[in-house]
């Protein structure tokens, strides 16, 4: 028998022993309260956070250019406007 294949073999069998064990029990335990407290929580998926920041991305650059817009009409405005003495 070569080494690998007792490796593997032994792999195999503590994997077996651990799924008929209750350590098999309390690992979908612990991953249902896991789950149970993360549900109660306001988390938000990566994609939903990705989707966001985009948005956020996207209004700050209209921001910007209306800024720059009425920047323009206010120079505009100044230069065409009558003084007054």
């Amino acid at each position: 028998m070569k080494a690998q294949s007792f490796f593997e073999e032994f792999q195999k069998g503590i994997q077996d022993l651990i799924a008929k064990s209750p350590a098999a029990d309390i690992e979908k335990n612990v991953k249902a309260f896991m789950a149970q407290g993360f549900s109660r929580l306001d988390l938000v998926t990566r994609e939903e956070f990705d989707v966001q920041v985009a948005m956020v991305e996207k209004l700050r650059q209209r921001i910007t250019a209306l800024e720059a817009l009425l920047a323009e009409r206010d120079q505009h405005e100044n230069k065409t406007s009558p003084t007054e003495d």
